[in-house]
């Protein structure tokens, strides 16, 4: 249940309706409150102050007709310029990125705020009153309202700014890159917090299985009912699948070992993972590597073939690679909520990030002289933070495997300069290591 929640919760925060409802409803309560204030002597005590212009009933309804009728037209076209920059990146970079300019905090905020802002004037405006329609009223101009309206106009007229600016900038292909890089570094030293002394190998998953029973990407694993789960039956659990990986029922989903399985700890378990259609970045890292390796392979695509870009994504990947390089990989999400003698996480190992990065770029990458050349000095410089010999010695490994395939797509010239660049390659790939044997 708690897994479900989780990535409703974060499938909510990705929308483009929560925060415009939150902000509506703040906005509903701001007119209710102020309005209030007014009605209490705000009005009165803001007429006596020589600073501030007081609104006759005309000028109120006159303002709070421009600012939601500005406001509201406003809302429009930032939804409408937002859904233009949306389909654009998806269609440019990948559809799978979409949920990366879906989850832009700065394009939900800016929609919410200027829909807030409508909400409020109109809230507003339905309460000024003059005399001729009081029946012997004296009328009502909620001063106070009236300046927290044009308050929040101005500060509308700056997020729209901001906005006009953001939107342009953040489909740049190196801010795209950036955001997944980034994002991919952070989760790799909170996910991996250790550094690694040296490899170690899990064992086998063992155990009666609990198979899956929904169709779907795995999503959110709740590790701490799962420790709950394992800790009440007195036996450990070892999961056979991780976040990001694709179920149907009859697929194991943990191994239980030490006690027997019921139906109320089948359902349980079934219960711990939450399913969809879609993957989700909460707790798999490799979404976030696939995502640089999609961008890398359509812009070596033919039809765009544009090798600088698959270079930046190599940049990030590389930098990538060299921080789970010196991690300790043992461990899953959430570290902090279960205990790893009862609830043993899927390890991957350094071979399953560097095959699932460079791996997957490499034939493409061969195929391109410039990318096949930043590709050796990619894993040339990953390598140098990388203290274990075993995995410099699987990105050296990547570095003959990638002129392996490139004696295949290349010929003439570019061939031999790239023979040429791979030789420094090697060279310095062994150097190092004779340093590390010698000292």
């Amino acid at each position: 249940m708690i897994a479900r929640l989780r990535a409703r919760w974060q499938e909510t925060r990705a929308s483009y309706w929560f925060y415009p409802a939150l902000f509506t409803t703040l906005a509903t309560l701001l007119a209710f409150a102020t309005v209030w204030v007014d009605r209490q002597g705000g009005s009165v005590w803001l007429a006596q102050h020589d600073w501030i212009d007081i609104v006759r009933p005309e000028g109120a309804r006159t303002i709070l007709n421009v600012i939601a009728g500005s406001m509201i037209g406003v809302a429009s076209t930032v939804f409408s310029i937002t859904i233009a920059a949306v389909v654009y990146a998806s269609g440019s970079y990948g559809p799978r990125l979409l949920s990366n300019f879906m989850e832009d905090r700065g394009n939900q905020l800016s929609l919410a705020t200027f829909i807030a802002t409508f909400v409020y004037a109109v809230l507003v405006l339905r309460v000024v009153r003059d005399v001729k329609e009081s029946m012997g009223d004296p009328g009502f101009v909620p001063q106070l309202s009236l300046v927290i309206a044009t308050l929040l106009m101005g500060v509308s007229i700056a997020i729209l700014v901001y906005f006009l600016n953001h939107v342009p900038s953040s489909i740049r292909i190196n801010a795209v890159l950036e955001g997944i890089g980034a994002r991919l570094l952070r989760e790799v030293h909170e996910r991996f917090p250790d550094d690694c002394i040296e490899e170690s190998v899990g064992d086998a998953p063992q155990g009666e299985q609990i198979k899956a029973h929904g169709t779907g990407y795995i999503q959110i694993v709740d590790f701490a009912g799962l420790d709950e789960i394992a800790r009440d039956a007195g036996c450990r659990l070892e999961l056979r699948l991780r976040p990001g990986d694709f179920v149907h029922p009859g697929i194991a989903l943990v191994g239980v070992v030490g006690a027997k399985i019921d139906d109320a700890m089948r359902e349980a378990v079934q219960d711990c993972f939450s399913t969809g259609v879609m993957r989700s970045p909460a707790q798999d890292i490799e979404f976030l590597i696939d995502e640089l390796v999609e961008i890398a392979l359509r812009a070596l695509s033919p039809g765009i073939n544009d090798p600088f870009t698959a270079v930046t994504a190599m940049h990030w990947l590389g930098a990538a690679t060299a921080a789970i390089g010196q991690r300790d990989l043992r461990g899953g999400p959430d570290r902090g909520d279960y205990d790893w003698n009862r609830v043993v996480p899927l390890n991957d190992d350094f071979d399953h990030f560097v095959t699932r990065g460079f791996g997957g770029i490499m034939s493409a990458a061969a195929t391109s002289p410039i990318a096949a050349a930043q590709f050796l000095n990619c894993l040339k410089g990953a390598a140098t933070a990388v203290a274990l010999d075993t995995r410099r010695a699987r990105l050296r490994m990547e570095g003959a495997r990638l002129i392996e395939q490139a004696r295949l797509a290349l010929d003439g010239p570019a061939l031999g300069e790239l023979e040429a660049h791979y030789c420094d390659f090697d060279r310095a790939m062994k150097d190092d290591a004779d340093e590390r044997l010698c000292s």
